[in-house]
């Protein structure tokens, strides 16, 4: 009679695996270079989209006011996230093998994970932004103090950073019976379900962090509209315009990536193997391609400063 039990078989036949395989990749024959400038091209519509509103904000005094540092704050993560994905992806694209040393597949899930969170946070010190402008508009100089803006965009990346490390430290120290995640970029769930020990600490660490990170600015994020609402219903013609042309950028931003994520989240939990795979491909990296682009598009049109100092620096003589 065996004394050892299956999961303690599973656990001797355990490996640090020192590379992983990204199994959703396909052949993609004569498409591939096209694929890849495809990319490659998004990519810089990204960098020199976001770039172009940093420098903008950033070199003119008369957008040194709150909303517009947050959204500094905002492009820069932009970047910061697209940058941890998209030389990866080019690279992948080109490749026959579609292997991941097991430290760059770790950096990257940092750099995912971080961006989705500090994504998340930005939105929801935004939003705590506009709602003090908009229902307590003679106050708002004096509660939005260069000093509390400093301390808010702080509070949204400081706590992205120790949450996704200590994310990656558990992740990290799993003991493996796999290396291949079916996705076409690392990510911490499928890794944490190769794993065949115990993981009880990722899974109350990761419903201690979801609850934290998660619900917890959803519900200020939620807080904020429901009073901004209200004195938009309650006040003059004048204040529902002025609400709806600062606050609309920050909706729709905020919706389209909480349309990705909830995508991601649901390819992750449910099979979705009746969904065809470039179509899980393109939802799946929609959250970390689109939402750097449609940012920058998307104030850089509504908000009437950005779009004469762009088109001022860009056609100086028109």
């Amino acid at each position: 009679m065996s004394l050892v039990s299956e999961g303690e078989v599973m656990l001797l036949n355990s490996t640090n695996f020192s590379y992983f395989i990204l199994a959703a990749y396909f052949d993609t024959g004569l498409f591939k270079h096209l694929i890849f400038l495809l990319i490659l091209c998004l990519y810089v519509l990204i960098i020199v989209s976001n770039l172009l509103l940093i420098v903008v904000i950033c070199m003119n005094r008369s957008l040194h006011e709150p909303m517009y540092l947050f959204l500094c704050s905002l492009f820069v993560n932009e970047l910061y996230g697209a940058t941890g994905l998209f030389p990866f992806l080019l690279t992948q694209v080109l490749s026959d093998i579609h292997s991941v040393p097991r430290t760059l597949c770790f950096l990257q899930i940092y750099c995912v994970y971080f961006y989705s969170l500090n994504e998340l946070f930005n939105l929801t010190v935004m939003s705590y932004d506009r709602y003090h402008a908009i229902c307590f508009p003679l106050q708002y100089n004096t509660h939005m103090s260069f000093k509390k803006v400093a301390t808010l965009t702080a509070s949204a990346w400081f706590p992205a950073v120790f949450f996704t490390s200590v994310m990656i430290v558990l992740s990290s120290s799993l003991q493996l019976c796999g290396n291949i995640i079916n996705k076409v970029y690392c990510d911490n769930y499928h890794i944490v379900r190769l794993s065949c020990g115990d993981i009880t600490a990722n899974n109350i660490y990761g419903l201690f962090a979801t609850t934290l990170t998660i619900l917890v600015p959803l519900i200020l994020i939620l807080f904020t509209y429901v009073r901004i609402f209200k004195v938009c219903f309650s006040g003059s013609k004048q204040t529902r315009q002025k609400a709806l042309s600062t606050c609309s950028p920050h909706l729709a931003s905020l919706i389209n990536f909480s349309f990705g994520v909830c995508f991601e989240v649901l390819q992750s939990r449910f099979d979705m193997s009746n969904v065809p795979n470039i179509l899980r491909i393109v939802l799946s990296l929609y959250f970390l391609t689109c939402q750097p682009l449609f940012n920058p598009v998307m104030y850089g049109l509504k908000l009437s400063k950005i779009r004469q100092l762009c088109k001022h620096l860009l056609f100086p003589k028109m």
